[in-house]
């Protein structure tokens, strides 16, 4: 059991004639012996060549390690547990041990060879890209390969990192895949996220490469195809990866699997309606995919196909209601879409002001007061959409509700200083019914519209509210004429707001309350005043109790016609004595300033109002006689008294 060399110095005496062969090399040779650099295993001086031990392929192996020349991974051994046991423990840590037989015959008796399994794994790490020519080989010829990868494994973390960034990666990778059972390869991809996104880029070239194995493996790697279509030559990986949803949400991908998995070849339904088509699809394992990462897919394949502006109603709601997809995403969604909600019902609140500032919600009254009555309302928001000339376009055809709940949105209609004019003019005249008050603060614009569309109920401390705008105000009496007479109302209004009031549209019947209501003893100097009056006491005919002598002189010296001024005498002349009726007549226009004493013969048209005129003026002593009618004319004759 002891060292040859410690064997050989006991008896160094007796040794001095086998060494003199050696001739000039005789120390040499007893210094590399003696120090035991040439012992009994050195095969040039052993003779162990018979049957069931080492051949001469065996031998041939051995004397090339030995003499430190590496044979080739498929040198070969044909009694590998000969040449293991023959071999030194330090062969086991060097590139000798990359033998296909010799590593066959380790990993084949793991119970026995452990250490030295342990020897081959450690050199392999340390060394991998030296050990790459041998693991191709192995790879190919080897019987142990599933142990081998695993071994590695378990014993160097490192080794998947390895084989990713090895130029032969698709090989050790596919061999992996391939080779390992089920446990070992979930355990590499909890442990190695590299893996499954290795395979997933580069699945394609795996399978190229003639990788063997069930298309379900992946599932234990957990992958994401990115390239169906470059896996389109394996249909039944394609379907597999399908059913399973081990690919990557993308345009291509959910192509491939629309025209060679379901069989829909409506490419330009694809690219304008994605998510419609999905929906319509109804395809359990697609369904399942996409509700499983929504997100992706809305950013990877919805947001990225510049015609898909035409999705479903449905579409769109299924999409809105989500509540785990980024908001921003679906904003740039919803602005995309061709068609609006119909409603705000399942789309989340934070979403309700977005919908309106984009105008992707049906315009209506109801959705409208739905947004008023949302936890994210926003007045600016809904005002500009309210301002929209497509929302007005609908809007001003339909009366907004008139129930309770609808209270604030016509409240805000109404008091809404920020919409613009026309928009304005348009919704108020949706109203329902009428509001008790004008709102303030509102432009002048706005209020003239409620007057003119007479949104307001009348009162008196309404029409005070326009004491400022004359024109406004009357409008406004105008439109509620019925209620000025109320004698409960109190106004504190002057002649001069009752005289433009006068001019209004109104009947005379009301006009003559009016005047009622006015000092009229005197309209001297308020010659327009004066006209308006005249001509309403012309056309009705009566009198008007608070007309005074003056007030009445002034009507007819200013009235603008001669015809409304002989009607005014017709009915104002017993107001006057003799004498103001002659200083009346001297102030008209002729004929009627010429009646008087003398030599003069006025002469009227005939008519009936005319008629009247001078009987009157006979009968009171103005004129000596009247005739109608002469040789030339039908005209009225008046004669005066000479003196």
């Amino acid at each position: 059991m002891d060292k040859f060399n410690e064997v050989i110095r006991e008896n160094s005496e007796d040794l001095d004639e086998l060494f003199s062969n050696f001739g000039d090399s005789r120390d040499l040779a007893k210094f590399l012996v003696f120090e035991g650099y040439l012992d009994d295993t050195y095969y040039q001086y052993t003779s162990l060549f018979h049957s069931g031990r080492l051949s001469p392929n065996d031998n041939a192996y051995l004397i090339r390690i030995r003499a430190f020349s590496n044979p080739d991974p498929d040198f070969q051994v044909d009694n590998a547990k000969e040449v293991i046991a023959a071999m030194r423990d330090e062969d086991f840590s060097r590139s000798y041990v990359l033998n296909v037989k010799i590593v066959d015959s380790l990993l084949a008796d793991p119970a026995t060879y452990a250490a030295r399994a342990m020897q081959l794994f450690n050199f392999i790490a340390s060394d991998f890209d030296g050990s790459e020519a041998f693991l191709a080989a192995y790879y190919e010829r080897g019987t142990a390969v599933e142990r081998l990868l695993a071994g590695l494994a378990s014993n160097w973390p490192g080794f998947v990192a390895a084989a990713i960034a090895s130029p032969a990666n698709l090989a050790h990778v596919g061999s992996l895949i391939s080779r390992l059972d089920d446990r070992n390869i979930a355990g590499l991809a909890d442990r190695h996220p590299a893996l499954a996104s290795f395979v997933s880029e580069r699945l394609p070239d795996i399978l190229a490469q003639g990788a063997a194995f069930p298309p379900e493996r992946l599932q234990l790697l957990d992958i994401q195809a990115t390239d169906l279509s470059a896996v389109a030559s394996y249909p039944g990986f394609i379907r597999s990866l399908f059913e399973t949803g081990l690919y990557v949400l993308s345009i291509q991908n959910l192509d491939v699997i629309f025209r060679q998995v379901l069989g829909i070849e409506d490419g330009a339904k694809l690219r304008e309606r994605n998510y419609t088509m999905v929906l319509e699809a109804d395809s359990p394992p697609l369904l399942e995919k996409i509700n499983g990462q929504f997100g992706q897919y809305l950013e990877n394949v919805i947001l990225r196909l510049p015609d898909n502006r035409h999705e479903s109603i449905a579409a769109i709601k299924e999409i809105v209601r989500r509540e785990e997809v980024d908001a921003d995403m679906v904003v740039c969604f919803l602005e995309r879409q061709s068609a609006s909600l119909p409603n705000l019902e399942q789309i989340r609140d934070r979403l309700h002001p977005v919908v309106f500032k984009i105008g992707r919600i049906d315009p209506t009254w109801e959705n409208c007061q739905a947004f008023i009555e949302s936890k994210s309302y926003d007045a600016e928001i809904l005002t500009e959409f309210l301002n929209r000339p497509a929302t007005l376009a609908v809007l001003q055809h339909h009366m907004m509700p008139s129930e309770a709940p609808a209270a604030p949105l016509r409240q805000f209609i109404i008091g809404n200083d920020a919409l613009s004019d026309d928009a304005y003019a348009a919704y108020i005249k949706a109203l329902p019914k009428r509001f008790k008050t004008f709102p303030s603060p509102l432009s002048r614009e706005k209020t003239r519209r409620l007057v003119k569309q007479n949104s307001i109920e009348f009162s008196a401390a309404n029409l005070a509210q326009l004491a400022d705008d004359l024109p406004m105000g009357i409008e406004f009496v105008v439109k509620n004429i019925e209620n000025f007479f109320d004698p409960e109302n109190e106004y504190d209004l002057d002649d001069d707001f009752r005289e433009q009031l006068l001019r209004a549209e109104v009947s005379d019947e009301d006009r003559l309350q009016i005047l009622s209501a006015m000092e009229l003893n005197s309209l001297a100097g308020m010659p327009a005043r004066a006209v308006i009056v005249g001509s309403i006491i012309a056309r009705t005919g009566l009198k008007i109790d608070n007309l005074g002598v003056d007030g009445a002189r002034e009507v007819i010296i200013h009235s603008r016609s001669l015809g409304t001024q002989i009607v005014l005498l017709n009915i104002l002349h017993e107001m006057f004595d003799d004498q103001q009726v002659r200083e009346i007549l001297h102030l008209l226009p002729r004929p009627l300033r010429d009646i008087g004493p003398g030599w003069a013969t006025p002469r009227l048209e005939s008519n009936d109002v005319n008629v009247e005129f001078v009987t009157w003026l006979k009968k009171r002593g103005f004129i000596s006689s009247w005739a109608k009618g002469g040789i030339f004319d039908d005209d009225i004759r008046m004669h005066m008294f000479r003196k």
